[in-house]
């Protein structure tokens, strides 16, 4: 093959072309400028599509969506200094949820770098605890296999975020470049491992046939596998019912009867009292999270434990498992299917968990998820469940907060179609992630669940979306607090509302919408709501949807700190809803309220 002469900024962006990346989120500045200068002439060519964000946090959490909608890997752009710096929250966010990404940073030039020069910051020392690899390009030379290493890295084992720092000059240079094609990097010393252990294997199969009373418990590694088939079939052979976590969701149909929906702080009191009472925990991609296991020497103390994780510095790390299994989550359940087939029939029929099921089937009817309707205000989940019930098959992206947890308990999404920041929890994470699973799938539904704090911290994404037509329907659940904090606040810090309070200063979301040229709604009562769903869903455009909802709606059930699973707060039996549902008369204004309610719903007095 002849050799070309070009500069780093085209290697880097023929390699990215090579590695089949069509979209990239991020915004110029002066240490990255040779690089946007050769991606000028590529999209221009059409080989790749740069949406331009309005703030580099943005551009990161576009990316990140990008890969948690499609499964392939996200690519963002940001200059150096407060360019790459803006950039950190969405590398976090990414590495705590096991995100693939490649972040492409700008740098001071080569014979700058640690004079303190004009927007310089040690980007790649700054990420180095948030990254699975980092590079910076010292020769332009290396561009080429450095872009190869770094998808191959991102996308393999336990996925995650990869940095590469290019400084200016290096974007100049010229050279003779010879491609390195995708899939052909070798690293040594990077062997994950994909095989579980065939021993291992055995003695889970081993377990489940034993067990009466098991529980699957999947995490956001079954998603990232591709594992839902799988995950499926080993519930119904076994007839093992199923949690997942909030990364989770999505990999096992949430209207099977064997689905119990999410566990942890917020999860269902079903899954919440299965996972306490149950004999066999088979864990699947997930890391027992704190807001998991709550009180951990408490968490399935009854249990034994299988665990399956691709990442052996997890398995082990919080709970120790009686069978452990390092491996891909998909091939390892592959292999433990195949080696049930070839044990034959069962010693323990699957009727065997029939009681089992049944108790959880008890639990479900005294316990159940309930939307609440009220005579004077909006209830927060009746928001969520009819969105929910209009577009079934959207992709949903969340921020963070009591709306988050809200749209985990009451949607019910297939796979890869719930996008949320889990483990790190950040706040403006919804609009710019709808952005970029919407570019990601244009023919596709995509809804973000906001609430009126979060979505206060990336707002200005909606030029984004109006720049470029992109069609995400987001809806805020406003309720005027940074609800989460002030529910923490009355519950555990005797009703101080330190800082938690939002109305003073909050735009008027609508004319915010028009004034960036996407179509705002305003929904304030229930006869409204249903159709003003169905008017946002059937606009050919973006829109934002500011819905009024009950200032002081807790988010229940709610292990509290500390707490055991089992030991949940607010779990709605049906008597207590009944007593929920009783009004008391506000003295100030004379207005009727829920008797359960701290402040009334008319004039705010404390009730």
């Amino acid at each position: 093959m002849a050799v070309k002469r070009v500069t780093g900024a085209y290697a880097l962006m023929d390699s990215l072309k090579r590695h089949g990346v069509k979209h990239i989120f991020g915004y110029p500045g002066g240490a990255i400028l040779p690089i946007y200068d050769e991606l000028y002439r590529f999209e221009a060519a059409g080989h790749v599509q740069h949406i331009l964000v309005r703030h580099e946090q943005g551009a990161a959490h576009a990316a990140d969506a990008y890969a948690r909608a499609t499964g392939q890997v996200g690519v963002c752009f940001g200059t150096s200094g407060p360019g790459a710096t803006n950039l950190v929250t969405g590398i976090a966010t990414a590495h705590m949820d096991s995100i693939p990404m490649v972040i492409v940073t700008g740098q001071v030039p080569r014979p700058a770098i640690g004079s303190d020069a004009f927007q310089e910051t040690d980007i790649f020392g700054i990420t180095l605890p948030i990254v699975k690899h980092s590079y910076v390009v010292r020769d332009p030379r290396d561009m080429a296999r450095i872009v190869a290493e770094a998808f191959y890295i991102a996308a393999t084992g336990r996925p995650g975020p990869v940095l590469i720092d290019v400084p200016k000059d290096v974007g100049l240079e010229q050279f003779d470049y010879e491609p390195v094609e995708p899939g052909t990097v070798k690293l040594p010393g990077y062997k994950p491992t994909v095989r579980g252990n065939p021993r291992q294997i055995a003695q889970a199969v081993k377990l489940i046939r034993q067990a009466r009373q098991p529980l699957l418990y999947v995490g956001g590694g079954a998603i990232a596998s591709g594992a839902h088939g799988e995950v499926k079939e080993l519930a119904e052979q076994f007839n093992i019912p199923v949690t997942t976590t909030l990364m989770g969701k999505g990999v096992f149909d949430e209207t099977h009867p064997l689905s119990v929906g999410m566990l942890g702080m917020h999860g269902t009191a079903y899954a919440n009292f299965a996972v306490s009472e149950c004999d066999l925990l088979i864990a699947v991609g997930a890391r027992f999270d704190d807001r998991v296991t709550g009180k951990l020497d408490e968490f399935a103390s009854r249990a034994r434990v299988i665990h399956i994780d691709i990442d052996p510095a997890e398995v082990a790390k919080v709970r120790t498992p009686d069978v452990p299994i390092v491996g891909d989550v998909r091939h390892v359940l592959l292999d433990l299917l195949r080696r049930s087939a070839e044990d034959g029939e069962a010693e323990q029929a699957p009727d065997y968990t029939a009681p089992w099921l049944a108790r959880i089937n008890r639990w479900r009817e005294d316990y159940p998820l309930v939307v609440p309707t009220y005579p004077d205000s909006l209830a927060p989940q009746e928001v969520i469940a009819e969105v929910g019930r209009q577009a079934p098959q959207a992709y949903y992206t969340t921020d963070v907060g009591q709306h988050q947890m809200w749209a985990a308990q009451f949607l019910k999404n297939g796979p890869r179609r719930w996008i949320s920041s889990a483990g790190l929890g950040t706040m403006g994470y919804g609009l710019p992630a709808a952005m970029g699973a919407k570019v990601a799938l244009p023919d596709e539904q995509v809804i973000c669940i906001s609430g009126d704090a979060s979505f206060q911290m990336n707002l200005q994404e909606l030029g984004t979306l109006a720049q470029y037509g992109i069609k995400v329907k987001t809806i805020i659940i406003n309720n005027g607090w940074q609800g989460m904090v002030r529910q923490w606040q009355e519950a555990f810090y005797q009703e101080r509302y330190s800082s938690s309070n939002m109305e003073v200063g909050m735009p008027d979301f609508v004319k915010l919408a028009d004034a960036y040229g996407v179509k705002g709604m305003l929904i304030q009562h229930r006869e409204e709501l249903t159709a003003a769903i169905a008017e946002m869903l059937a606009h050919d455009g973006p829109v934002l949807v500011d819905a009024r909802v009950k200032r002081d709606e807790n988010c229940y059930p709610m292990v509290a700190p500390g707490k055991a699973n089992s030991q949940m707060i607010g779990i709605p039996e049906r008597k207590q809803l009944e007593r929920a549902m009783e009004t008391q008369t506000c003295e100030s204004c004379g207005a009727e309220n829920v008797a359960t309610h701290k402040f009334c719903s008319e004039c705010g007095n404390r009730l």
